[in-house]
């Protein structure tokens, strides 16, 4: 199956939702630090990875259909992609493997449920690129604009339900590769949760272990569409435009 075929459900939940093309290029722009940062357009503005960017040209062309097709979507192109082109083969097996995740539909466990995970599990990590886009996605899930920004800094005094609190801190267990014991499993099952929900929690927060250590690895940064998205009512935000424009 083709990289397109396997994540056409992402292209119709979360990245539906999330992502246009921008043109990447190999530009690279010394910092203050040691290191090369580099840019995902002609413009140095937008400095991603320390890593190259590659250009889409350059690409194999399964993941050039399926950047152009998120791309006739509108909005933005989450950073990871252009990142991750690097190495086209890791990219199909990332996004495969993230597809499997955080876009099935059996089991317990809501799209917010599993973003949530990504957030608690990544501010542990200390990765801004997860934080910062992951929250973005569970404000829009969960409608709940502020529940994310308390998970990352504290998810222990954050306004958890009990089965929220019991589902973070058994992904929490996970993420600092503590011994799970079947003390952990009953508590989850008593929250509702059964053994498949149960792995799903666990592969979520391994998962993104990978992929907060990559972030880190490449110096990846968020992009700036990521920090406003899910705070204010998508209503509210066109009046407020409409307003602007009037004026």
């Amino acid at each position: 199956m083709s990289l397109r075929g396997v994540l056409k459900l992402s292209l119709r939940s979360n990245f539906g939702l999330l992502y246009s093309l921008t043109p990447a290029s190999r530009v690279g722009v010394k910092t203050a630090g040691t290191h090369t940062r580099h840019s995902s357009s002609s413009s140095s503005s937008e400095l991603i990875s320390r890593y190259p960017v590659p250009n889409k040209k350059n690409l194999p062309f399964d993941i050039v259909e399926l950047m152009e097709e998120v791309e006739q979507k509108g909005g933005f192109l989450p950073n990871v992609f252009k990142v991750l082109a690097h190495r086209p083969a890791e990219f199909r097996a990332f996004f495969s493997y993230y597809n499997a995740l955080m876009n099935k539909e059996s089991g317990a466990l809501s799209k917010a449920d599993r973003e949530l995970i990504v957030v608690a599990t990544s501010a542990h990590n200390h990765c801004l690129y997860c934080v910062v886009s992951h929250s973005a996605l569970h404000r829009i899930y969960s409608k709940k604009p502020m529940l994310a920004d308390q998970v990352a800094v504290n998810y222990k005094v954050a306004e958890l339900s009990a089965r929220e609190k019991a589902m973070l801190d058994f992904a929490l267990t996970v993420c600092r590769s503590e011994t799970v014991t079947e003390e952990h499993l009953s508590t989850l099952e008593a929250h509702g949760f059964d053994r498949e929900d149960i792995w799903d929690i666990a592969a979520i927060a391994a998962f993104f272990a990978l992929s907060n250590r990559m972030a880190h690895l490449t110096d990846m940064r968020p992009n700036a569409e990521f920090y406003n998205m899910g705070r204010v009512p998508r209503d509210k935000a066109k009046a407020s435009d409409g307003q602007v424009k009037d004026e």
